[in-house]
């Protein structure tokens, strides 16, 4: 998987995936969607995201989704 702003770094927030060049944890942001957040107040939240970046937190969870063992 080839993502433009989510990356992975053992020395960074545990290895679990964050936005390239902050210390925001994907899950943060996939956790304000699951609960009915607007993708304009995570931005207005966190300035520092894009929201092509939200989106692709997005992607991410469904590819992670997808290959999880009895996801069809």
């Amino acid at each position: 998987m080839k993502f433009k702003y989510i990356e992975k770094n053992p020395e960074v927030c545990g290895g679990k995936p964050v936005f390239k060049g902050t210390r925001i944890p994907v899950y943060i942001v996939l956790d304000l969607l699951s609960a009915g957040e607007s993708v304009e107040n995570i931005l207005k939240n966190y300035p520092i995201l894009k929201k092509e970046a939200v989106f692709e937190a997005l992607r991410l969870a469904s590819e992670l989704y997808k290959n999880e063992r009895g996801a069809n």
